[in-house]
């Protein structure tokens, strides 16, 4: 049985988590909450580089990648960040819900799965 490292522990979860081998990322969102949809996804993709890094991974490394819109209309503006952002040799899986998020503030959030190493 492997050990699990938790990252950035909180009240009711930890930003991710470990074992060894693969790092989950919990959902991420802007602390920008008045951004624009291109402001909070530059935010949130960099906590998740901050995530990878403390976890002993990278984007290269990405293994599934889950995406919330609450609203789906913003599917081709968040793909224009995205494809600045994503290691594009290393393509994770991804998936795009639109869905209702914590706060109406927020514009996305962002889960990902990593290999650790």
């Amino acid at each position: 049985m492997s050990d699990i490292t938790r990252i950035e522990p909180g009240a009711h979860f930890a930003a991710a988590t470990g074992n060894g081998r693969t790092l989950y990322i919990s959902g991420q969102v802007a602390d920008t909450q008045d951004g624009s949809l291109e402001v909070q996804t530059r935010e949130v993709l960099a906590k998740i580089d901050d995530l990878l890094e403390k976890g002993g991974s990278s984007r290269s490394r990405l293994m599934m990648v889950t995406v919330l819109l609450p609203h789906i209309k913003d599917f081709a503006d968040f793909n224009a960040v995205w494809d600045e952002w994503v290691d594009r040799d290393n393509l994770p899986a991804r998936a795009t819900y639109e869905a209702r998020l914590a706060f109406p503030s927020l514009r996305i959030e962002i889960a990902a799965v990593a290999e650790i190493g």
